[in-house]
């Protein structure tokens, strides 16, 4: 159980043992199916925690030439980058940092392969393609919304590849489920599967939510098996986000002050849902308050969650709590480890929570606090 007191307020804390598990198990999803799983930065990028992740898995994969340098550098490996477009400044230092390389389009692979092709470079190169099916259901989530500016459609593939295509990057879910995937695959294969024999990896993208309670762990290793005979010679890669995080940690906050206007009164924290809990207001998810239910449970102690910026939206609700709050109570939030320290601004000048770590031994960790030069150095 994390002592709160020993973290500063606000703070993002991740529970190294909850991590564990997660790694854990994706470690066994990897050995038992063969492939490759890796991190996406996108996701989770608190590079003080690598070392333990490089307990478990070997590479990660990147969306941008800082993400890159972040894996050649902290994580320790290159990167497997995919952007859906590379620029003449950016590109050298990418492919100084990438082991693998996906295009978006076949003018980026035209205009950009040709660089990879020296002596000693060692990277693989591949294009995005587009199923032209998902099953997200939120379009600010969606990569194959109709418009989509991700990928490539079958329609556009030439009967034979161009020399340096050695891998398809195919990404088109969401926290989905191995049902999801089945039904993925299924279409994937009726689209492209005709171009298979011509490539040596496949890469499935992220949105495998493995580590999920109800997630079907033994159906996702039969579908894996099953791609494998159909397919033996492709290298299988996986590369989900929230997986590794999921529910390892929260971010911990509390009351500044109480308000009531027409009834309604809000608990406003030291945390902003626009500034450090995005997704909260863009997806919309309804994160878990420790202590609350969502909703008016006739408990009598019913609030609004607030945040401190003067975004007139910055606030969710209605939670209710078995006692009335009070200022300088904690307020935590579950679930805040992934899509949140990658997602977090310093609109109105308000500083990021604090980043920590609760230890397998019961020891707290503060790998960084944010102060005034850090939003002054953004504004130059």
């Amino acid at each position: 159980m994390i002592d709160f007191t020993r973290f500063p307020s606000p703070c993002y804390i991740m529970e190294e043992e909850l991590l564990r598990k997660n790694l854990t198990l994706i470690k066994g999803v990897a050995e038992r199916a063969d492939v490759e799983v890796i991190l996406a930065f996108k996701a989770f990028a608190m590079w003080r925690s690598f070392p333990v992740f490089r307990e478990y898995i070997e590479h990660s994969t990147a969306s941008s030439v800082y993400e890159a340098r972040l894996a050649f550098q902290e994580f320790g490996s290159k990167a497997h980058t995919y952007s859906p477009a590379y620029t003449d400044a950016d590109f050298p230092e990418l492919m100084r940092c990438s082991s693998h390389i996906t295009f978006n389009s076949w003018s980026q692979f035209h205009r950009f392969h040709p660089q990879t092709v020296v002596e000693g470079s060692g990277i693989s190169c591949g294009i995005r393609i587009n199923p032209e099916y998902s099953e997200v259901e939120t379009e600010l989530y969606n990569p194959c919304a109709p418009g989509t500016r991700f990928g490539i459609t079958a329609d556009l593939l030439p009967d034979v590849l161009p020399t340096g295509v050695e891998g398809f990057h195919c990404h088109n879910h969401c926290e989905s489920s191995s049902y999801a995937l089945e039904r993925s695959l299924a279409q994937m294969e009726k689209r492209f599967a005709r171009w298979f024999p011509q490539i040596k990896w496949l890469n499935l993208g992220g949105g495998h939510l493995m580590t999920r309670a109800d997630y079907d762990v033994e159906h996702l290793v039969s579908l894996l098996h099953g791609l494998h005979a159909r397919y033996p010679h492709l290298h299988i890669i996986l590369e989900p986000g929230s997986a590794f995080t999921w529910q390892t940690g929260v971010l911990a906050s509390e009351v500044v002050d109480i308000v009531e206007n027409k009834g309604i009164r809000t608990a406003i924290l030291n945390v902003s849902f626009t500034c450090h809990m995005p997704d909260c207001l863009e997806m919309p998810y309804q994160p878990v308050v420790r202590g609350a239910v969502m909703g008016n449970n006739g408990s009598g102690y019913v609030y609004r969650l607030g945040g401190n910026s003067c975004l007139s939206g910055d606030y969710m609700g209605d939670w209710s709590f078995d006692h009335e709050l009070q200022i300088g109570e904690r307020i935590v939030f579950e679930d805040m480890i992934h899509y949140t320290m990658v997602k977090t601004n310093m609109f109105n000048g308000i500083h990021h929570p604090a980043i920590g770590m609760w230890t397998k031994e019961g020891n707290a960790v503060v790998f960084r606090q944010f102060v005034y030069e850090d939003y002054r150095d953004r504004m130059s």
